[in-house]
């Protein structure tokens, strides 16, 4: 599980939120093709075709596809040869071969339980159709009901589909079956984590490791769930673990420098930052790196990296926000809008987002209205009146800021389309909508200037119902 902190945008403090993503890297699940074995003896001084994590891909391809395409292999051993073969393959990321050789060897023997689990496996963890996956784990299953791979894949896919009861249903069946399953425990922990049972989850990373302390995944899952307790002294010495027995994962550099972060010891978050960065740049890499640098007041550096981290990934919201907070600092309020508005458009739920955004569209809106109308905005095209002659305070809004001009554009023409439709009404409806018009504005001056007044949002209420109900009272 990736771990990254989002700024609290409140002003002038801001604090770290930390929170957990699932990603394809960070899951824990296992991944790969878990294969069957095929018999038969290989060459003297050749790797066997059999499943061997350590065995080199190249070797494990080359003596598996010997054994398939010898004429005198049966039917079963060629099938197992081409589940081996599809582990190796997908090894090295050769998701389409590996997928043609394990549906190649379903039709050549239709009761190969391995075949359906690795498949399912396959389907799972490359982003496929996990209601497809799961088809493959029953019947692996219904051919082996004694499978605990199988039982703890299928438990991969329910906790992919967040549905962890049933995951963990599963991976309670695959430990029964298979008590001494590291992998097992380590994924019910996961399951245990995503449900918001953190104790749990530890107890079953604490096995897992007792299991197998070979196992870097699972230390930085238990670093997740430490942290989620308060425990982030036991956090940073599981990421350091998790960093020592696999340092070729960029996620855990990542989780360890957001476990600094939180300590605020900020170089050396961005120093692990670095190392994320050096293996595999990301999008969340980079702004969790920029997020320290823009703690540290390096306003240009955390904005490069904002920058670097939206060309990666146009959509990674959190990239948005924070350079909008970035902005904001350097006090470039149009350019901070327009990058809390991305934000939002992209993740509605950003609460803290949505209020700061708030907060900087009324601070625009009352600088407006006290500041003289620079030339440019009073000739410029836009507001329904003439922004060279406004004296009220939120007609001087409106004509500072190009997005308020703009809705009150399009107020004035969907009111001129609403009159025009309710003309065909009668009169009665025409006072009616006047009136309603009247009221409008009428609040909309009164209300200018109070603290929870927000005039970007009544102008577009405004607005939507004008275009909803145009011959109605509106």
């Amino acid at each position: 599980m990736v771990r990254r902190f989002l700024a609290d945008l409140e002003e002038p403090v801001m604090r770290l939120i930390v929170f957990v993503v699932l990603s394809a890297v960070a899951v824990a699940v296992s991944g790969g093709v878990p294969a069957a074995s095929a018999q038969g003896t290989a060459p003297a001084g050749s790797t066997a075709c059999a499943v061997d994590g350590k065995a080199p891909a190249d070797d494990l391809i080359a003596s598996c596809t010997a054994r398939i395409d010898a004429a005198a292999t049966p039917g079963a051993e060629r099938a197992a040869a081409l589940v081996v073969r599809a582990g190796a393959l997908d090894r090295k990321g050769e998701t389409a071969r590996a997928m043609a050789d394990l549906d190649r060897a379903i039709a050549l023997d239709a009761g190969s339980a391995p075949a359906f689990r690795s498949r399912g496996e396959l389907i799972r963890h490359s982003g496929g159709d996990l209601d497809r996956a799961i088809r493959d784990f029953n019947e692996a299953i219904r051919i082996d009901p004694n499978d605990a791979a199988a039982f703890g894949g299928r438990g991969n896919a329910f906790n992919n589909l967040r549905q962890f009861d049933r995951a963990i249903e599963d991976y309670n069946e695959a430990i029964r079956l298979d008590p001494s399953s590291a992998q097992a425990f380590s994924d019910r922990g996961a399951a245990y984590y995503f449900k918001g049972d953190y104790q749990a989850a530890i107890r079953d990373d604490d096995e897992a490791i007792r299991l197998d302390p070979s196992h870097a995944q699972t230390f930085t899952n238990r670093g997740a769930a430490y942290k989620k307790i308060g425990r982030n002294d036991k956090a940073l010495a599981d990421d350091s673990e998790a960093i020592r027995l696999d340092p070729t994962v960029p996620e855990y550099f990542d989780n360890r420098g957001l476990s600094y972060a939180e300590n605020r010891e900020f170089d050396k978050a961005i120093a692990d930052y670095d190392a994320a960065i050096r293996i595999r740049p990301k999008a969340n890499f980079l702004t969790n790196r920029g997020d320290s640098h823009l703690y540290k007041g390096e306003l240009d550096r955390a904005l490069a990296d904002y920058d670097a981290a939206l060309e990666l990934d146009p959509n990674f919201a959190f990239a948005y926000a924070n350079r909008g907070v970035v902005f904001r600092q350097k006090g470039d309020r149009a350019r901070a809008l327009a990058d809390y508005d991305a934000a939002l458009r992209l993740n509605p739920a950003l609460d803290a987002v949505a209020e700061s955004r708030r907060k900087l569209a009324l601070e625009i809106e009352r600088l407006g209205a006290t500041m003289p109308l620079q030339a440019a905005a009073a000739t410029e095209a836009g507001a329904s009146f003439d922004c060279a002659t406004a004296r009220r305070p939120v007609e001087k809004a409106i004509c500072a800021d190009a997005s308020l001009r703009q809705l009150d554009h399009d107020i004035a023409e969907a009111y001129a389309q609403a009159l025009k439709a309710a003309g065909a009404a009668g009169g009665r409806a025409v006072a009616a909508l006047r009136g309603q018009q009247r009221d409008f504005l009428a609040a909309r001056n009164a209300s200018f200037g109070q603290p929870d007044y927000d005039l970007h949002t009544a102008l577009q209420i405004r607005l939507q119902r004008l275009r909803a109900t145009p011959a109605s009272a509106n």
